[in-house]
């Protein structure tokens, strides 16, 4: 058995400009001159109450601070890669839409490291609108974290930028833009930290990305929506029947399913936005996700690309130990994913390693990563990825051999049984550190509503002077409250954190709707940190803000 696999995404090939690694280092530049417009944490322009400063006293994000703390991660050598954003057209499997990609390919091209190695990327811009890269999950250094407007200019249309970096940790990761509303197009791809001394054997790897999918749509677009969620629309009774709901629920599951009818929901009162149908979602419902579970209609759930219609197919011999690597590079959608006939065994999350752990199912929040290992039965199986409480759904299949696929309303028994979440599993003795007092607590409070959509952090929606002061060094808790009605997956950029009681380390957690959850983390990597919920429509909406390092 080979300890781990080099078959990239679904065959097609890594995507490394010149896959030779380079003794030559790149610099960051940029044409792009003074700050476009999209300037601003996803596009958000200062608030008026700001005075546009930016509070003294602090690292900046291409501060000597920074620059030796990278000194530190090391020198090795230089992998390149490129990437292009362009406007695009995409076959989703039966429906093809207009939209944005990474190299007109959903999801992008697999990129992979070995830790130890650097990163040289070129991003070239061909969108219409100012974009950025943000490198969800890895230790960059702060100037490369891809934040406009707080680490880094936007990259306008037409110009570039060069990110060189350092790679510490192995793991799954995932690349997408932080300006706008962009993630809820196609502008994301998987990237993989390969571990030099990798402990797991097995005979294949699959890189599977779930998304929820509304752009080009019957004239819809990511900003619709929000301006629809921005309008005071009532959040009245589930406007369809709930068989699905009722059916999940007498499985003793936790998502309540409302089936849907012709497209989204019908919607009670205002007016349907000019530039599509409604895409508001009444009456979605999950116990696993504390009661609401979203408020977007995506059309289409989508496995690496493809709608049910169409899925991918995963072929294997029976017998295959196989590694897969569960990315959730959704916008508003949590998953449940369970492989038909099949138990699975959690191996890492976020990247990082856990006490194995077999389980019949997981929920996999936004920007969530699970790695999960597979003994490859004899058959056709679906890989079946339920939109958690939406009542929508998305499929990829394993095949081994012989016999007819299952179909798009495949519903595997083990849907319905054990389901994992990140909350019971614990770290690894690898990665377990030494339980200590924290130096500095943080306290953020998640307040907002649906009715207002109001979303932010102590009552305060994010502008970009907004800092939270820590000091190198320190060992910080941040605890954090929900004191709304929905829940929240938050995401903390530049570190990861321990979860309580010996619990995993990751970089996003699902905080449920009135819990509260203290994560700690170490303050070893300089600079200003964005910590946000990575539900797209409500960071967009104000809940996020910023981590500052004090100079010393």
């Amino acid at each position: 058995m080979r300890t781990h696999s080099r078959r990239a995404l679904l065959g097609a090939g890594i995507a490394a400009a010149g896959s030779g690694l380079l003794s030559a280092c790149a610099t960051g530049t940029t044409g792009s001159g003074p700050h476009a417009g999209m300037d601003g944490m996803n596009g958000m322009a200062p608030s008026p109450d700001s005075g546009g400063h930016t509070p003294s006293g602090y690292v900046s994000p291409d501060g000597p601070e920074v620059a030796e703390a990278e000194r530190r991660r090391g020198s090795g050598p230089v992998r390149r890669f490129s990437l292009k954003a362009t406007e695009s057209r995409l076959d989703l499997g039966g429906r093809t839409v207009h939209t944005w990609a990474f190299g007109d390919e959903l999801p992008g091209r697999e990129m992979r490291v070995t830790a130890g190695e650097r990163i040289a990327l070129t991003l070239t811009n061909h969108l219409p609108q100012s974009t950025t890269l943000h490198w969800h999950g890895l230790t960059v250094r702060n100037d490369m974290d891809g934040v406009p407007g707080v680490t880094q200019r936007s990259i306008r249309p037409g110009a570039a930028f060069d990110y060189l970096f350092a790679v510490t940790n192995p793991g799954t990761h995932w690349v997408h833009p932080h300006s706008g509303l962009q993630l809820d197009r196609g502008l994301y791809a998987p990237l993989i930290v390969d571990d030099p001394r990798e402990p797991l054997s097995y005979d294949d790897e699959w890189i599977v990305l779930l998304d929820d999918w509304v752009d080009g749509v019957n004239g819809s677009t990511p900003e619709s929506v929000l301006k629809e969620l921005h309008g005071g629309v009532d959040r009245g009774p589930m406007a369809h029947g709930a068989t699905e709901m009722a059916h999940d629920d007498a499985k003793g599951g936790g998502g309540a399913h409302a089936r849907h009818s012709g497209g989204a929901h019908a919607r009670h009162g205002g007016a349907v936005p000019a530039d599509g149908p409604s895409r508001i979602l009444k009456g979605a419902r999950s116990r696993l996700l504390g009661h609401d579970a979203g408020d977007v209609d995506h059309p289409y759930h989508l496995v690496n690309g493809r709608t049910s219609r169409d899925p991918r197919t995963f072929r294997a011999r029976p017998g295959d130990r196989i590694r897969i690597r569960f990315i959730n590079a959704g916008s508003e959608t949590a998953y449940r994913v369970a492989l038909g006939d099949h138990r699975m065994t959690v191996t890492h999350t976020d990247g990082f390693p856990v006490e194995h752990t077999e389980t019949d199912a997981l929920l996999i929040g936004m920007a969530e990563r699970y790695d999960v290992m597979v003994t490859a039965g004899d058959g056709v199986f679906p890989l079946t990825v339920l939109a958690e409480g939406k009542g929508r759904s998305a499929l990829g299949l394993l095949r081994t051999g012989s016999g007819e696929a299952p179909g798009p309303s495949a519903r595997p028994r083990n849907l319905y049984g054990r389901i994992m979440t990140a909350d019971r599993l614990r770290a690894a003795e690898s990665v377990r550190s030494v339980s200590r007092r924290p130096d500095r607590t943080l306290e953020m409070t998640l307040t907002g509503t649906m009715e207002k959509y109001d979303w932010a952090i102590n009552g305060s929606p994010y502008t970009p002077d907004q800092r939270y002061p820590v000091e190198a060094g320190e060992r910080v808790r941040i605890i954090f409250r929900n004191h709304t009605r929905m829940w929240h997956p938050m995401h903390l950029h530049g570190h990861t954190f321990e979860l309580p009681d010996g619990g995993p380390r990751k970089d996003t957690t699902i905080l449920l709707p009135g819990r509260r959850v203290e994560v700690d983390f170490q303050a070893d990597n300089p600079g200003l940190w964005m910590v946000h919920c990575h539900n797209i429509y409500h960071s967009e909406s104000g809940m996020m803000t910023i981590i500052g390092y004090r100079k010393k």
